[in-house]
């Protein structure tokens, strides 16, 4: 065998290659960045090790060996052999072949910032294939070469459901699907794994496609996530050499996906991302604060270079929805609610659901046609977004493009092929047909409301989605997931090109809250809704934890402050807004001069901490998958670091944050929101200890409350720790 040593300023990337063995991605970690990108081929090393191949493909006709339920035990995947290798723009592609089925299968290793995007082409050969399932990226050996062994690897996952975003776990890899067992004896590799699964066009309605593998009391750790904004499916197996990490979009047995490949013709997986880290000192970074730092840094750099999504200077949102109007906007509702939010420092103004309802029966399954309502506005929806537009604002609007109810008129005048289908009839959930982007008819009749809303002087997009419609539409013949994915994929050329035709529009991405939070749209659109959920005391542990999945300047939280709540309550719904996206509601119309203050201090804190937002990497004093009732998550950027704090019912009185990685440094602790010496805000008490890098939090009263504070280096020769009152 021969390894090819790929540095790329960011990683080292070993492959092993050979006539008699697949290729394999051998080991990958950090590499000193003043390295070539060039492949180098070095010495002969013997014979091949059993590593899981780079690329697994499951053809129907060759399928495993031995059977097991994973994608690493592939017939055709253990027969591919080296072909070749090229660098083309950046990006090594390694070429291998099935000499029995003629099949071809490139990998694309693409660097980004210090980061692998990768994917897989596959091509049929003289003969047609049916592919059903094929592996994005196969990792035989995720840590490096140093003697880490399955029972030292903990796994990092998160559950993700409505109201419920974005819950992780922690689990050692023998306890969540990986039992030991003596392979000597049974001839035969593990076949067990831990598998997470993602269905239907929810990409985020079950599970996050981000996940973290760490050595466990170690310092290398290991990020990852699959860009893709419909079904995708991950699992973490055991080989001879230790764990494997096989990354695939959809696949048959999990999503009823399968493709056949004429002679000569190409299928290209969906794009994947990993990320490797090393804590500077063991102790004191963890190795998953470490690897999800690398991946946000990643993710920005996903962001420019696909070049649609430009957050810009976070402009704060106003949406009249969430504990206010509730899709019930009028324009003598609407018309107070803008002037406090202009008031208030909004700069933005979305008319969320309703707005197209005549009351006619009920509007749910109704929608379709996107015509304003000329009940709900007398003088007509013009005359509400000229209105926001003259106090300084750009209006917005809430759209559900993908369905379109079965009541709508615009259900008889598509064709039947613009719909999903299963054996031949609509599918319908929740009153709905599901759209087939795929379809020009489809299509046309969005590009033509977008644009007739954008000529009104819309400069905002909420686009919503509030159905799952099933493993998808099985219209041409081809299995339902082939056409999800088909569809998936045309909607975000649908986002690509109503983009490119009106690029300054900001366009927020909501699926029921968080359900289709990933990063193939994310790297397209502004910013993320991060949760439907209501009550404030359930929302900080949902807001403490989505760095782990979305950039902070994306994360949009609700912020709801209302009149018949007190400071602390108010300051409580709006602080997970000032440390990510400001996404304002509330009864801002109906509020005294100092409650609309205190929200237009949540704005201009925000404002504020815009560099730190826009450059901060996050971490997680308390641990990612912390549940007390203390909640907090830190920003590091530039050497300040902004901590988010809240405290919940049942809490201790005090909190000791550790950031292990200023051990020794002096800094000073500000309050940044609630500013110090708001009436009506509690004692907090913060301390700074430099002796153990730990940041104490003395939360005052019981009651619920919360604060965004930041650390900033202090001179040498002030020596008494930091403390401060608010």
């Amino acid at each position: 065998m021969t390894t090819l040593r790929w540095s790329t300023g960011g990683l080292e990337t070993l492959v092993r290659i050979g006539p008699d063995a697949p290729v394999t991605l051998r080991s990958l970690r950090p590499s000193d960045a003043a390295r070539t990108a060039v492949p180098v081929t070095v010495d002969d090393e013997g014979p091949a090790t059993v590593t899981p191949p780079l690329v697994e493909v499951q053809v129907l006709g060759h399928g495993r060996f031995p059977g097991s339920h994973r994608y690493t035990s592939t017939v055709v995947g253990a027969r591919l052999r080296y072909t070749g290798h090229e660098v083309v723009d950046g990006a090594l592609h390694l070429h291998q072949v099935d000499a029995v089925t003629g099949l071809r299968a490139t990998s694309v290793l693409s660097p980004l910032a210090g980061a692998l995007r990768c994917w897989t082409v596959l091509e049929a050969g003289a003969s047609p294939v049916t592919v059903q399932a094929v592996t994005s990226l196969v990792l035989g050996t995720f840590l490096p070469d140093a003697g880490v062994e399955v029972d030292d690897v903990d796994v990092l996952w998160a559950d993700n459901d409505w109201v419920a975003e974005s819950r992780w776990h922690r689990a050692p890899l023998r306890d969540v699907g990986l039992p030991a067992m003596d392979t000597a004896v049974h001839h035969h590799l593990n076949r067990a794994r831990m598998a997470v699964t993602t269905r239907s066009s929810w990409s985020t309605g079950e599970r996050l496609p981000t996940g973290v593998l760490v050595e466990r009391g170690g310092t290398y750790g290991l990020a990852f996530q699959i860009e893709h904004n419909g079904a995708w499916h991950w699992e973490v197996g055991e080989d001879q050499r230790g764990a494997s990490l096989a990354l695939l979009g959809p696949t048959d047995a999990e999503h009823h996906w399968s493709v056949t490949l004429p002679p000569g013709e190409r299928f290209t997986s969906v794009p994947v991302a990993v990320t490797v880290a090393h804590a500077p000192v063991a102790g004191r970074d963890t190795p998953v604060d470490a690897a999800l730092a690398a991946l946000t840094t990643y993710r920005r750099a996903l962001v420019a270079h696909v070049g649609t999504a430009r957050p810009g200077d976070l402009p704060v949102i106003f949406n009249d929805y969430m504990n206010t109007l509730m899709g019930d906007p009028t324009t003598a509702a609407i018309l107070p609610l803008a002037d406090a939010a202009a008031r208030a420092g909004a700069r933005y103004y979305c008319i969320d659901a309703g707005w197209y309802d005549d009351g006619a029966g009920g509007w749910w399954d109704a929608v379709g046609a996107w015509e304003p309502s000329r009940s709900r506005f007398p003088g007509g929806l013009q005359e509400v977004l000229d209105h926001i537009r003259d106090l300084g604002m750009v209006p917005g609007i809430w759209l559900e493009p993908e369905v379109v109810g079965v009541r709508s008129p615009v259900a008889d005048v598509l064709p039947e092929e613009a719909f999903f289908q299963r054996l031949g009839r609509r599918v319908v959930e929740h009153g709905r047909y599901q759209l087939d982007l795929r379809h020009p008819a489809a299509r046309a009749h969005l590009d033509a409301v977008v644009d007739r809303l954008v000529g009104m002087g819309v400069g905002f997009f909420k686009l919503d989605y509030n159905i799952m419609p099933g493993p998808g539409t099985d219209v041409g013949g081809q299995p339902a997931g082939a056409g999800l994915l088909e569809h998936c994929r045309a909607y975000l050329d649908w986002l690509d090109a109503v983009l490119a035709r009106h690029p300054t529009l900001l366009v927020e991405n909501c699926a029921s809250g968080a359900m289709r939070m990933d990063y193939a749209t994310l790297s397209r659109l502004h910013l993320q809704s991060t949760s439907d959920q209501q009550d404030p005391l359930l929302y900080p542990p949902i807001a403490a934890a989505t760095p782990a999945s979305v950039l902070p300047e994306q994360a949009g939280h609700w912020g709801y402050a209302q009149p018949s709540m007190s400071v602390e309550e108010s300051a409580f719904t709006l602080v997970a807004g000032v440390t990510g996206r400001l996404y304002l509601s509330g009864h801002l119309d109906t509020m005294d001069d100092a409650q609309l203050a205190l929200v237009g201090s949540g704005v201009a804190a925000h404002r504020g901490l815009a560099p730190v937002l826009a450059r901060g990497v996050p971490s997680w004093p308390l641990g990612l998958e912390h549940r007390g009732a203390w909640q907090a998550f830190a920003l590091h950027a530039d050497g300040t670091v902004v901590v988010t704090v809240w405290r919940l019912p049942g809490a201790c009185a005090v909190l000791d944050l550790p950031f292990p990685a200023h051990v020794g440094r002096e800094l000073a602790v500000e309050t940044v929101f609630p500013p110090r010496g708001t009436p009506g805000t509690t004692g907090w008490r913060t301390s700074w200890r430099p002796g153990d890098g730990v940041l104490s939090v003395h939360g005052g009263t019981r009651s619920p409350s919360a604060r965004v504070l930041r650390l900033v280096p202090r001179a040498p020769s002030v020596h008494s720790p930091a403390k401060e009152q608010s």
